[in-house]
């Protein structure tokens, strides 16, 4: 096999037939799969139009569906719940307008205890991540704030939700009754659509959806700009998606190219899958060591296997179809 990259399969009606595996396998070839017996891509379809997935102790995958145009205000947006199979247990897990359920057009989300946060155009919305019973809804309105994206949680439970129109990033303390403060206001964010924080340093990492940018902001709220495109650098496109791996390793998502990047800690970036159709906010199931990425207007889901930093040496042997189990006949290649 060489490094040519080849598109993940686009998710298909039949999930998680055996032929769909296999072919999955056979055009993907941007990660090198380890660790997972038997199936090593499996496919989630008949979602609606699928803005995130975050994974909740490697057992239970949320997936945010806007069900119709991203953005609107119809009440009809809804969570799904899969397993790390890709089975999906509850398609309508919390439905809008069901139950005294209001929820639009869901885009990231986050959990603290058990609690599932999820940014709603300019509310941030909480559920019971049990029931998908609605416990609070957080205002952002009277901070003229209408385009709430990306969310995450750092490890003193603080959340952090952006907001693409106004180049803002809001910090909320769910301790003192869920107050919010302005962390960061900065144009240099291009409209920040994902965010995660980094599990080494504990810093904001974030992605910018104009100028395809990747930024940090540091203990000091300094912002950092690590990755800027322009007319003349090239790269990334619209950015969407944000997430690390357990080994400090970044994955972003470029929705209107079609990629998914990795970048290292030493910022050496590769693009890992291209060809996709609307890659959005992924998510990386650390206690799995799996990539969880929605295809918006596919209107479906993928989870794959990463590659572990340990196998990723010059002198290693290249994998061949044999090592996923599909005993082709092959002749052997010479110097391999």
């Amino acid at each position: 096999m060489n490094n040519t990259k080849y598109a993940w399969l686009t998710p298909v009606r039949v999930k998680g037939s055996r032929l769909s595996m296999t072919l999955a396998l056979m055009t993907f070839a941007g990660f090198l799969v380890v660790g997972i017996p038997h199936g090593l891509a499996y496919e989630i379809a008949n979602l609606q139009f699928p803005q995130n997935i975050i994974a909740d102790n490697g057992q239970v995958y949320y997936i945010a569906n806007a069900n119709g145009d991203p953005g609107t205000r119809e009440n009809k947006g809804f969570i799904s719940t899969a397993d790390q199979e890709g089975k999906v247990t509850d398609l309508h897990f919390i439905q809008g307008g069901k139950e005294s359920v209001t929820l639009h057009s869901p885009k990231e989300m986050a959990i603290i205890g058990s609690t599932l946060y999820v940014a709603d155009l300019d509310v941030v919305r909480g559920f019971d991540k049990n029931t998908g019973q609605p416990l609070l809804t957080i205002p952002f309105s009277q901070l003229h704030a209408e385009s709430l994206t990306g969310l995450t949680v750092d490890s003193h439970e603080l959340l952090y939700v952006s907001d693409a129109d106004t180049n803002t990033i809001f910090r909320i303390d769910p301790e003192h009754d869920h107050a919010i403060t302005q962390f960061i206001q900065d144009a240099k964010l291009s409209h920040p659509h994902g965010l995660a924080i980094h599990p080494r340093n504990g810093h904001l990492m974030g992605v910018g959806w104009d100028d395809g940018k990747v930024f940090e902001i540091d203990e000091k709220g300094i912002l950092h700009e690590l990755f800027v495109s322009s007319f003349f650098s090239g790269g990334f496109h619209n950015l969407d998606g944000i997430d690390f791996d357990q080994y400090g390793i970044m994955y972003i998502s470029d929705l209107t190219a079609g990629k998914v990047w990795r970048i290292r800690p030493n910022l050496k970036k590769e693009a890992i899958a291209e060809f996709l159709l609307s890659p959005s906010g992924i998510g990386v199931d650390r206690v799995n060591h799996l990539i969880l990425v929605p295809y918006l207007y596919a209107k479906g889901a993928e989870i794959n296997g990463l590659e572990r930093p340990s196998n990723d040496t010059p002198n290693k042997k290249k994998r061949t179809f044999s090592d996923y189990g599909l005993n082709f006949p092959r002749k052997d290649q010479p110097n391999e």
